[in-house]
């Protein structure tokens, strides 16, 4: 299993874990309620997960021009 983080804003790769031996449990996800799962988690076929976060220059870009959270994808 594959668990690849990527900036929900510019969809940049922000970091990648490798292995079978990473549970759900140990990455946190047990903390999130289902609507937060299903829209920051997204499972593949093949079992790979994606994590949908807000890299930290799009979280400045962001807490600088609060009105961009208005647009769908402001950082684009």
């Amino acid at each position: 299993m594959q668990v690849k983080y990527i900036c929900r804003h510019c969809q940049s790769t922000i970091g990648q874990l490798d292995g079978s031996s990473i549970s759900e449990h140990q990455l946190g996800f047990h903390f999130l309620t289902p609507e937060e799962r299903s829209d920051i988690i997204a499972y593949s076929q093949n079992g790979d997960v994606t994590v949908k976060v807000t890299c930290d220059y799009c979280k400045q870009a962001l807490l600088a021009h609060p009105e961009l959270m208005l647009v769908a994808n402001p950082l684009q």
